[in-house]
C-alpha cells in the first residue's frame, strides 16, 4: 500500500527459498515442544486429531471452497489441503497465556505441530496431481507419486530423527563447545529441511519437525536454555515472515468479496467443528473437549507460506482462480487468529478446561511449620497456593487441612508435570538452604518471569553484596531484611501467626510479608524493587504476635511504599 517494501523485487528468485528456511526453523522450534509423556493421557485424542480429522478437514474444506467460495475443483482441493493445518506459532503462545489443563493443551499442541508439515506435504501432492498427472497415464502417475512420497517422507523422517540422536550423542560426550551448540542445532535443522526437499517439495518440513521432536524426547542436558533462544528467534522470524508475505499481495486481489467472506465463515463455523466432531465420535474426549477443540484452530505462518507458493504454481499451470487462494487463506488466518485468540481463554474457563486461577497462584517451596502456616492462611483467604516439598511428612499437616501440595523435588522432571497441572504465577523459595533457594529461582525464572520469583532474605549481608555476593542473575528477588528463615521460624515458634487484614489496618507489632492486590496480583516487599502504595481493596499478609507470644530479637523488615 505504501510501496515501501517489494520483497519479490528485492530478493528475486531467492525469496521463496529464504521463506522456506525461515519456516523450517519455525516448525523445528514447534517440534521441540512435543514431549511423548503427554501422550499417556491424550494419546487417543491426538491420534484422532492427526490421522482422522485431517482427511475429513481436507474433504470438507475442498467442498466448501467449491460450493461456497465458487472455486474450481482444482484450486478448491489446494485450498482444502492448506487449511488442514493449524498454526503452532499462534497456538503455543495462546496455550501459555490461557493455561489449559494438560490434556486439552496436548490435543491442540500436537495437532498443530504434527499437522503443519503433513498439510504442506498434502498441498504439494495435490499440486503435483493437478500439474503432473494430466501429462502421464493414470497407473504410471500413481505409482510414481507413491514412490516419490515414500522416498521424500522416509528420507525426511530418518534424517530428522537421526540428527536428533546424533546431537544427543555429541552433547552428552561434551564434544560440542557451548558457544557452538545453538549454531549447530540451527544448521542441522536447515539441513534436515533442505536435503529432503531435493527429493520432494515440502518434505523438508517433516525433517525439521522430526528433528525437533527427537531432541525434545532424548532429554539432552541444557536443551531448555537452547529452546528459549529458539523461541525468541521464532518470534522475530514469524513477525518478519508475515510482513514479507503480505507485502507482495496485490491490493486488487485483496478485496473482500462476498464469496471470500462466506468461505471464511464456513471454515470457522462449519468445516473445522464438523471435522473434529466426526473424528472424535465415540472417543474418550468429553463433549467439552470436543466443543473446545472443534472451535479453536487458528492458522499461522505455514499456511501463509504454502499459500504463497501454491497460488502462483496453479496460475502457471493454467488453472483459473489460483490467484484467489492466497488472499482467501490470509482472510482465514486473520479471522481465526482474532476469533480464536480472543475466545480461547474465556471459553476454556467457561467449559472448565483451564487451570488458571482468578488470582495469582503462589508456589511456596519448602514445607516448614511456619511456611505451612503461611500457605494455610493464604488458602483460607481464597488465594491460590501450592506447597512443595520432597518429604511427605512435612506436607502431612497441609494435606489434612486441604492446602494444595506437591511432593516432588522441584528441579526434577516429575515436578515439571506436577506444576503443569497447577501452574504458579509467582514462587517463594522458603527452604533453610539459601543457595538452593537461589537455584530454584534461577531454574523457574524463565518460565515465570525473573520479576516473579522470590527467596527468603539472606542470613548474612554477603549474599547481596554487589561484588562478592550472589549475582542477581543467579538468584531471585530477596524478601525485605528480617524475613530470613531463622527469623521467621523463631517468631513462629514464639507464637506469632500469619493473618490476613485489609490494607491500612493497624495490628500491634505485626510484620507485613505480602500484599494481595485487589486485582488478585501478589507483591512481596523486597529491596530489589520499589513497592507500589497500597490501595482500597488490597489485603496484607501479616506475621502478628498472638496473645502471650514472646518477643524475640528479630530484625525489623522494611516494607517500602505501603501505607
Amino acid at each position: 500500500m505504501l510501496c515501501l517494501l517489494h520483497p519479490s523485487q528485492a530478493f528475486g528468485p531467492n525469496l521463496r527459498p529464504l521463506i522456506g528456511l525461515a519456516v523450517a526453523i519455525v516448525v523445528f522450534e514447534g517440534g521441540l515442544a512435543l514431549d511423548f509423556r503427554e501422550l499417556r493421557a491424550a494419546g487417543e485424542g491426538v491420534l484422532r486429531l492427526t490421522a482422522i480429522a485431517l482427511p475429513i478437514n481436507f474433504v470438507l474444506g475442498t467442498v466448501a471452497a467449491h460450493l461456497v467460495g465458487g472455486m474450481l475443483w482444482g484450486p478448491s482441493a489446494v485450498f482444502g489441503a492448506i487449511l488442514v493445518v493449524t498454526g503452532p506459532t499462534v497456538i503455543l503462545p495462546l496455550l501459555r497465556h490461557a493455561r489449559l489443563e494438560r490434556r486439552s493443551a496436548a490435543f491442540l499442541k500436537w495437532e498443530a505441530i504434527v499437522n503443519d508439515p503433513v498439510g504442506a506435504i498434502l498441498t504439494a501432492i495435490v499440486i503435483e496431481i493437478l500439474v503432473g498427472l494430466p501429462h502421464r497415464s493414470g497407473e504410471e502417475a500413481v505409482t510414481d507419486l507413491a514412490l516419490h512420497l515414500a522416498e521424500g517422507a522416509g528420507a525426511a523422517a530418518v534424517l530428522g530423527v537421526g540428527s536428533g540422536f546424533l546431537v544427543a550423542w555429541a552433547f552428552r560426550r561434551d564434544l560440542v563447545p557451548e558457544t557452538l551448540k545453538t549454531p549447530l542445532l540451527l544448521a542441522l535443522a536447515l539441513v534436515a529441511y533442505a536435503v529432503p526437499n531435493l527429493l520432494m517439495h515440502e518434505a523438508g518440513l517433516i525433517g525439521a519437525t522430526a528433528f525437533g521432536i527427537a531432541l525434545a524426547n532424548v532429554h539432552v542436558p541444557g536443551i531448555a536454555e537452547l529452546r528459549r533462544f529458539k523461541e525468541a528467534l521464532v518470534v522475530l522470524l514469524v513477525s518478519c515472515l508475515f510482513v514479507v508475505l503480505t507485502a507482495d499481495l496485490d491490493l486488487a486481489v485483496l478485496k473482500l468479496s462476498l464469496p471470500v467472506l462466506a468461505l471464511t465463515a464456513a471454515t470457522l463455523f462449519v468445516v473445522r467443528p464438523a471435522a473434529i466432531w466426526l473424528a472424535t465420535w465415540r472417543s474418550d474426549l468429553t463433549w467439552r473437549e470436543r466443543l473446545f477443540v472443534g472451535w479453536i484452530g487458528p492458522r499461522g505462518i505455514v499456511a501463509a507460506a504454502v499459500a504463497g507458493v501454491a497460488g502462483p504454481r496453479l496460475n502457471e499451470a493454467g488453472y483459473a482462480g489460483g490467484d484467489l487462494i492466497q488472499p482467501t487463506v490470509f482472510a482465514v488466518i486473520v479471522a481465526t487468529v482474532l476469533a480464536h485468540g480472543f475466545s480461547l481463554g474465556p471459553l476454556a474457563r467457561r467449559l472448565g478446561l483451564s487451570v488458571a486461577a482468578d488470582a495469582e497462584r503462589l508456589a511456596v517451596v519448602g514445607a516448614s511449620p511456619w511456611s505451612s502456616d503461611l500457605a494455610l492462611a493464604l488458602h483460607r483467604a481464597g488465594v491460590p497456593v501450592l506447597l512443595v516439598d520432597t518429604y511427605p511428612g512435612a506436607l502431612r499437616t497441609a494435606n489434612t487441612l486441604g492446602v494444595p501440595t506437591l511432593q516432588a523435588e522441584l528441579l526434577s522432571r516429575e515436578a515439571e508435570e506436577g506444576l503443569a497441572d497447577q501452574p504458579p504465577d509467582r514462587l517463594l523459595a522458603a527452604t533453610r538452604d539459601e543457595l538452593y533457594n537461589a537455584l530454584v529461582c534461577t531454574r523457574l525464572a524463565p518460565e515465570l518471569g525473573r520479576e516473579r520469583v522470590y527467596q527468603l532474605a539472606p542470613s548474612a549481608d554477603h549474599l547481596l553484596h554487589v561484588e562478592t555476593g550472589v549475582s542477581r542473575d543467579s538468584r531471585g528477588k530477596v524478601l525485605a531484611n528480617g524475613f530470613d528463615f531463622e527469623a521467621l521460624a523463631g517468631r513462629h515458634t514464639a507464637g506469632w501467626r500469619f493473618v490476613i487484614e485489609p490494607a491500612g489496618s493497624e495490628v500491634r507489632d505485626a510484620r507485613c510479608l505480602l500484599v494481595i492486590r485487589s486485582d488478585g496480583s501478589l507483591d512481596f516487599p523486597s529491596p530489589d524493587h520499589e513497592m507500589a502504595q497500597t490501595a482500597d481493596g488490597d489485603r496484607l499478609l501479616l506475621l502478628a504476635p498472638s496473645d502471650g507470644a514472646r518477643h524475640g530479637d528479630v530484625r525489623e523488615p522494611v516494607m517500602a511504599g505501603t501505607a
